[in-house]
């Protein structure tokens, strides 16, 4: 294959702290470069100059031979090289078809021929498998995973020598993956390069062809992907393997590589329901977030209804950690958000411990209620970007607990935030660090710790481990266990199945907007559980069908 980029000495500076130091990789017409590392790697640092939305400090890049050094995300794009980010970058109130199309309008003298613009955006859905979406729609109303996947479709839907993917599969489920990958098969086949960015390792297996891992912002190594198991991808990243055990497990048949170890538990996907767990700076500081709850239910939801949502009802018991599966577009996110004030529910009740059920009609009635909710998309719900660790980790209980007569107890702020930094090993040059310069993982961190801080009873997850590296997965994981033993009430939603079989006590499918069957651990099964969602869906649709024809 010929070779499509070439990027030498790559290094980038924020000031003092460099974040990308003499970072070198190649990419061919035709492949799938994997990049690996951990959050706060420099994955996405290079990737941003690459699409021309950073200048580098360092070090030269050539593209299809020519010299490459691209100043704006415009100028980037002439040259062949599209980006998908991590974050969505849609307009919400905009149509589909507008998003899609968005720098392409389809226009004289500034008019917008409307028919061509869908008829266009028709043949981009359909092109790649979403059939169901309409393209005149605003794309808002869409959930986070459809979203995501007219997001994809947009920039396959442009000529691209070099396609940048950021985490493109977070919110996507199993099904819509595969249509991705599918996709990307085609891509290869057509010579376009492509560097594909993901913490899902296993994906890492199945599609890419080679593999270059960076740590700390330095260069670690690159590899054929078959030389290659996850465990190792893993050592790789945390430095628990040197560049010398790669180049032994490369001399290696693929069947020796991927052996499972035996000395340790694999590390990508750690058992949060271990009985062994050592005491750590968790621990340590439990007493900033502990509050006694009385056994019995901890959460009860009764009846909640609002749009899709149809007469949801459930109980979470003190110290149980309750996950909640189903096909995109089931309404996982929407009940979560009903529950919490964030969208008000038409019908139905919440109670927290003994408290009185009613129903929240806003985030800050919920939270003052008991609640805490780490929403899905942390930079749009959960954070206020362009402020300190310090601000965002102690605002949910700025007035509660930081403030006396008015005034801010400073003093008591930094010493609460640098307490759940260092029990969360967030990683921020300081806690007067704009949360918005950290990294995924360390974001998601920092959500959290705020929630810890506000002290509350019942803690809802939405996709907690969305777009973060093992590591931060990891954390996490041991925190809700954490939580769960000091009798908090857990709730977990998320994409990914494996995850609520790992972390959660039960289990319950929605389909349609409808809570349709719950599983107890040790009474469940992937399979039985994947089934359940099909079958309802079907069941509901059936029933959709009979009442359209009466």
């Amino acid at each position: 294959m010929a070779e499509l980029l070439r990027a030498s000495g790559m290094t980038k500076r924020y000031g003092n702290v460099t974040v990308l130091r003499d970072v070198s990789m190649e990419v061919d017409s035709g492949e799938i470069h994997a990049l690996l590392g951990a959050n706060g790697a420099g994955k996405s640092t290079l990737c941003k100059i690459i699409s021309g939305l950073t200048p580098a400090s360092g070090g030269t890049m050539t593209l299809q031979g020519q010299d490459f050094s691209p100043s704006s995300k415009h100028e980037a794009e002439s040259r062949g090289v599209q980006v998908i980010p991590q974050e969505l970058n849609l307009i919400p109130t905009l149509s589909v078809a507008e998003n899609l199309l968005l720098t392409r309008l389809p226009s004289t003298a500034g008019v917008i021929h409307h028919r061509q613009l869908h008829n266009r955006a028709r043949v981009a859905l359909d092109r790649f498998g979403l059939t169901e979406v309409p393209s005149d729609v605003p794309v808002g109303s869409l959930g986070v995973g459809r979203q995501q996947m007219v997001e994809i479709a947009a920039a396959l839907d442009r000529d691209a020598t070099l396609l940048l993917l950021d985490e493109p599969t977070a919110a996507l489920s199993g099904s819509e993956t595969r249509r991705l990958f599918e996709s990307l098969d085609r891509l290869r086949n057509r010579g376009v390069g492509m560097i594909y960015i993901s913490h899902r390792l296993e994906e890492i297996k199945q599609i890419a062809d080679r593999v270059t891992v960076l740590r700390d912002g330095r260069y670690v190594c690159t590899s054929p992907v078959s030389a290659l198991s996850v465990d190792a991808m893993v050592d790789l990243m945390s430095g628990a393997a040197t560049v010398v055990d790669v180049q032994k497990n490369m001399s290696r048949t693929e069947t020796e590589v991927d052996r499972p170890t035996t000395d340790r538990p694999k590390a990508d996907r750690p058992k949060a329901d271990r009985p062994e767990r050592p005491r750590d700076d968790l621990d340590a500081s439990a007493d900033a977030f502990a509050s006694q709850v009385s056994d019995g239910d901890v959460l009860t939801v009764q009846g909640i209804r609002r749009g899709m949502l149809r007469d949801i009802s459930f109980r979470v018991r003190a110290g149980e950690r309750f996950g909640i599966t189903g096909l995109v577009g089931s309404g996982r996110t929407e009940l979560l958000r009903a529950i919490f004030g964030a969208d008000v529910a038409d019908d139905g009740t919440v109670a927290v411990g003994q408290r009185e059920p009613r129903r929240f009609t806003h985030p800050a009635e919920a939270s003052a209620g008991g609640l805490a909710m780490v929403t899905e998309d942390r930079k749009q719900n959960g954070l206020l970007l362009q402020q300190s660790v310090r601000c965002n980790t102690t605002l949910g209980a700025l007035r509660s607990r930081f403030s006396r007569w008015g005034l801010i107890r400073g003093a008591s702020e930094v010493q609460q935030t640098e307490a759940m930094c260092a029990a969360m090993d967030t990683r921020c040059a300081g806690i007067e660090q704009s949360v918005g310069t950290l990294s995924g993982g360390n974001q998601q961190k920092v959500v959290i710790a705020k929630w810890l801080t506000s002290g509350a009873d019942v803690f809802l997850f939405d996709e907690p481990t969305r777009g973060i590296d093992v590591s931060a997965r990891r954390m996490i994981y041991r925190l809700i266990a954490k939580l769960a033993s000091d009798g908090k009430g857990i709730v977990i939603v998320s994409s990914d199945l494996e995850e609520l079989l790992e972390n959660c006590d039960r289990i319950a499918v929605m389909a349609a907007g409808r809570m349709v069957k719950t599983f107890d651990r040790g009474a469940w099964s992937e399979d039985a559980i994947l089934q359940a969602s099909f079958d309802a869906l079907d069941k509901i649709d059936g029933a959709q069908r009979e009442t359209a024809l009466k």
